[in-house]
């Protein structure tokens, strides 16, 4: 897999070293652990001397030691940035600080200086680091290897191996080494890795499976469509890292500043430094003051306050099978006011199934029999249905003959030479069949949004079967959560009226706009935005793609293994669990508030901090020290996107 490199400020605020993780303790991580000896160095130095242990010469050479240990990294980060893209970071900034000082003698100064900058910088990029390697470690929840079918034997094999087409066999309670179709077996499957769904999923032959998935139950034996460098959890680790580097326009106008801001910083303290030759002032205090200006104006803390808070909540969101395609998309999520579902496909199942079953002769059983057995012959999801319930029960079909489809209206068949009839009320209305026994009924179910089927002969009506496409399991408490964060819930269908204003009231959803085609529901979202504000779309990735794209937000649900719907949404749930999207939006208000928070707190550290330089009353280690610490306190705000992104606020 391609690596990316890690998202972070452009203005030479860190360093690259560590970008592509790092799993190790703090204290081997290259940039902290030169920190910590630096920090030795200068205080051993300090000590020594004050002590009375060694002279001036060896406590300046200790110093010097420390300042050459502890700038390592970030100095030819910011000589880099200066040489190759003329760009005046703040590590110049802080170079040009500790240079000033030596210059001055402050010596003790210096090496404090680096020191507390090598560290804060080290803490900086160690989580960074750290932030990709928790992503990354998804990968290792793959087996790194396989069990091979080579002419019908097994042989354990590198999991990086394994083609497109090879057959692997997975026993119960491993671990699958890439993504592929089950060809042989049934199993209970545990897909968290991929889909952040912890229910184990039910699989069997021709149905898909996923990468790191774990296998509950039976052996299986599995074609793979996916090698290991490929697999849908390859591409989710890759997606999420590209995501941490899109950057919001929070962040954009951050840099935008900072570019600017910094060269400013450097060039009025090289004004300070002009104040004595042109009025005859005292060298040594305008020099110190321009000093004390470059660790005091240096907008770290600023530069860190909204791109650690995007990267811990993207990454948070990637661990909890919810794709977030940038800094952008997780802003706006926090923004939403107004929540719309796609009906079919999205808050239900896409498929009908039996609900109710009313013999008016005979037993439920009896009359499930001879309707599947009428619609075994035809393709109408309908018929699909009443087959299911048949398949369900464990009941058996009777032989049909004579079996005709009557377009839009039902079918008929010989049954023990009996004709039988299967269809709407009109079919029957129109064979003169006497429906008042079953009109009460019928209008009943038809006004809670089902299709109601009838089966009858020459006799009159057997009995009544209604079908409806089912809500998924939980949705009433997503929609509960949603109105609860103080979202306005509104369902956009290309479905009747009648069935779409059944299911909203059966969930407790706000507003119905039924009977859309998708360029109405591109205008219904564009309304909706007018009159309540930003809109969040969830649709299955496919026919609501308008929709999605028009929205503030477009959240494609279930797209575990579908390429094209994750490259379309700004948001993907790689499971058919609505309750991500609820998750989704504390994440993008998590991130917003702590962003917000770390920039009024930076902005604040700056207002106190140059003002205090300017007028001398800080030392250099003092201003070194709390600038620091600042930065130190935005990059720990800011992970609390991630540690809280599980929970509701």
């Amino acid at each position: 897999m391609p690596a990316t490199e890690q998202a972070k400020p452009t203005n030479g605020c860190t360093c690259n070293h560590g970008q592509d993780g790092f799993s190790g303790p703090w204290w081997r991580f290259p940039p902290l652990r030169n920190a910590l000896v630096s920090g030795l160095l200068a205080g051993t130095g300090y000590l020594a001397a004050h002590w009375g242990l060694t002279g001036k010469g060896m406590e300046v050479g200790m110093y010097l030691l420390a300042i050459a240990v502890g700038g390592y990294y970030w100095v030819r980060e910011g000589l880099e940035a200066l040489v190759r893209e003329r760009a005046i970071g703040i590590d110049i900034l802080m170079l040009a600080a500790a240079i000033g000082s030596a210059l001055l003698g402050l010596w003790d100064e210096a090496a404090a200086l680096v020191f507390l900058y090598s560290a804060a910088e080290g803490a900086e990029e160690y989580t960074y680091a750290r932030t990709r390697t928790a992503i990354r470690a998804l990968l290792d929840l793959a087996p790194k290897e396989a069990r091979l079918l080579r002419d019908g034997k097994e042989e354990t094999v590198l999991a990086q191996t394994l083609r497109v087409g090879d057959r692997f066999v997975v026993r119960p309670g491993e671990a699958l080494p890439t993504d592929g179709i089950i060809r042989v077996g049934n199993s209970s499957l545990d897909e968290s890795p991929v889909t952040g769904e912890s229910v184990p999923v039910d699989k069997g032959p021709g149905m898909k499976v996923f990468a790191a998935s774990i296998n509950r139950q039976g052996a299986l034996e599995i074609e793979a469509t996916a090698t290991f460098a490929d697999n849908t959890l390859a591409k989710i680790i890759h997606l999420v890292e590209e995501a941490q580097e899109r950057k919001g326009r929070a962040q954009q106008w951050i840099e935008r500043f900072g570019r600017r801001y910094t060269p400013a910083v450097l060039a009025v303290s090289a004004l300070f430094l002009a104040v004595p030759w042109l009025f005859g002032l005292p060298a040594d205090d305008w020099a110190l003051r321009a000093v004390l200006l470059l660790v005091a104006a240096a907008p770290c803390a600023l530069v860190m306050s909204t791109p650690v808070a995007m990267a811990a909540g993207i990454g948070s969101a990637g661990r909890r099978g919810i794709l977030i395609k940038g800094g952008a998309h997780l802003e706006h999520l926090g923004m939403i006011k107004v929540v719309a579902f796609d009906k079919t496909g999205t808050l239900t199942h896409g498929e009908p199934a039996v609900t109710d079953v009313l013999p008016l002769q005979g037993n439920a059983d009896e009359l499930i029999s001879l309707a599947a057995g009428l619609e075994r012959f035809s393709e109408h999801p309908l018929a699909r249905a009443v087959l299911e319930e048949a398949r369900s029960r464990g009941i058996a079909l009777p032989e049909v003959a004579a079996f005709e489809a009557l377009a839009g209206a039902g079918a008929k068949g010989e049954i023990a030479g009996e004709t039988w009839h299967i269809g709407n009320s009109e079919l029957f209305v129109g064979l003169g069949v006497d429906l008042a026994g079953s009109c009460a009924i019928i209008k009943d179910w038809q006004e809670q949004g089902k299709t109601v089927v009838l089966l009858g002969n020459s006799h009159g009506v057997r009995g009544a079967i209604a079908l409806q496409d089912r809500v998924r399991a939980g949705i009433r408490e997503v929609v509960d959560d949603l109105h609860a964060q103080g979202m306005r819930v509104v369902m956009l269908t290309g479905d009747n009226e009648r069935t779409a204003h059944a299911v909203a009231a059966a969930l407790g959803i706000d507003e119905v706009r039924a009977a859309l085609k998708p360029d109405q529901k591109v205008e219904a979202v564009q309304e909706l935005e007018r009159r309540h504000g930003h809109v969040l779309m969830v649709g299955d990735g496919v026919n609501d793609a308008p929709a999605l794209a028009a929205a503030t937000c477009g959240v494609a649900m279930g797209v575990a293994g579908s390429d094209a719907a994750i490259e379309a949404a700004d948001v993907a749930l790689m499971a058919d669990d609505l309750g991500k999207v609820a998750e989704a939006l504390h994440l993008g208000r998590m991130a917003r508030r702590v962003s917000a928070q770390n920039i009024v707190f930076s902005l604040l550290v700056l207002a106190v901090l140059i003002p205090s330089a300017l007028a001398g009353v800080l030392s250099v280690a003092f201003t070194v020290l709390a600038h620091e610490t600042s930065e130190l306190l935005a990059v720990a705000n800011g992970l609390r996107a991630g540690w809280d992104g599980g929970r509701r606020s």
